[in-house]
């Protein structure tokens, strides 16, 4: 598929995307709203000097190269874009970084690829993997939670993500657990976490991993509070969990609710454009798109260093406000605490606390670049 837009600004060079992303299956939402928001952002700003060719990975690895090979050889792109999954990142980004072509991350920013793995060509405009959660282990402590039970898929952000719960949690672990990805039935965890002792659980589940799991604790009759990140809570997730998801905190380093111009731009063009709330993966998606288009407005694509130099100083308005690359390429930015609350009939978060300021990540000493 390839979207085009119509318009005016003429930047120095225009520029061909290849965005690969998820479109079907169980984590299909994700990848949509990151689509839309990337290309909401390119049709704001009403230039045709973007040219986006998009596919599907269907969340397979092997597909993901696949895509990633044609286009590169065939299609010719300058950048890629889109991955959701950190599996399907570990795949392709470093072979496409290899042949001198940038990546910018609308999700996946797995450890491996921001300490020692790091490359100048690859940008995360979302985060680093660990940081959310490194946010809800802060918030946890703040809470004052002595005994939390962590479990999360087992795939390189899985893994990340019970690291950093872990690096700012400081209590003790009433249980850690791996689950499968892509597991729908929790019945075998939630029995443990009922004999566990905890008082408190850390999940992270994103797209129909989370639906499943809240569903099913709710159903168990466990009523410890539950602690997650923001890809558990996005707007999608929300309205298919519903009232089991009220109350719930959830680390988030963006939110409909943050009070600048930008965001206000994004979420009401978002609604407009698409007739639902935007979602994180929406979010950073639009900061994708908005990133790539000032990079575009001071450098040539073809002139590799001004271009890369151009994406480091990150010169455009970001809908979460300050944002800023440390020395790895991966953001420096806030993260809150939010809320599941319910408007009208919609369920939706609001920021209740902030959690970390100006973080940044902890494999910025070991990239070497």
């Amino acid at each position: 598929m390839v979207a085009g837009v119509c318009a005016q600004p003429v930047f120095a060079e225009p520029v061909k995307v290849g965005m690969i992303t998820t479109l079907s299956g169980g984590g299909a939402s994700l990848g949509l709203d990151a689509r839309d928001g990337f290309l909401l952002a390119i049709k704001q700003s009403g230039t045709s000097d973007v040219e986006v060719v998009v596919e599907d990975d269907q969340r397979k690895p092997d597909v993901a190269v696949q895509l990633a090979d044609k286009m590169i050889q065939s299609d010719k792109v300058d950048v890629l874009t889109g991955i959701i999954w950190s599996n399907l990142a570990m795949a392709v980004v470093p072979a496409a970084t290899a042949q001198g072509k940038f990546y910018l991350s609308v999700n996946a920013a797995p450890s491996q690829l921001a300490g020692r793995g790091c490359n100048p060509n690859y940008f995360s405009v979302s985060y680093q993997n660990d940081n959310l959660h490194e946010a809800a282990g802060a918030y946890a402590k703040k809470a004052g939670y002595k005994k939390s039970f962590i479990l999360a898929p087992n795939y390189p952000a899985g893994k990340d993500s019970l690291t950093g719960y872990k690096r700012f949690y400081d209590g003790e672990l009433a249980g850690e657990v791996y689950t499968k990805l892509g597991q729908t039935d929790y019945a075998a965890e939630i029995a443990q976490i009922r004999a566990s002792g905890a008082d408190s659980v850390f999940f992270f589940l994103p797209g129909g991993m989370g639906i499943a799991f809240m569903k099913q604790y709710q159903q168990s009759g466990v009523d410890l509070p539950l602690i997650g990140p923001a890809f558990s809570f996005d707007q999608a997730i929300l309205q298919a969990v519903g009232d089991a998801a009220l109350g719930v905190k959830n680390s988030a380093n963006w939110s409909k609710d943050i009070d600048n111009a930008a965001n206000k731009t994004f979420v009401d063009g978002f609604q407009k454009a698409y007739g639902r709330l935007p979602s994180i993966y929406a979010a950073y998606g639009y900061d994708t798109g908005n990133l790539l288009l000032s990079a575009m407005d001071k450098a040539s694509v073809k002139d590799a260093d001004a271009f890369r130099a151009a994406l480091r100083q990150a010169d455009f308005a970001s809908v979460r406000g300050k944002f800023s690359f440390a020395s790895n390429n991966h953001p420096i930015q806030d993260i809150y605490v939010r809320e599941v609350i319910k408007e009208g009939d919609i369920y939706t978060n609001k920021i209740v606390d902030t959690a970390l300021v100006d973080r940044d990540n902890a494999y910025v000493a070991d990239c070497k670049m």
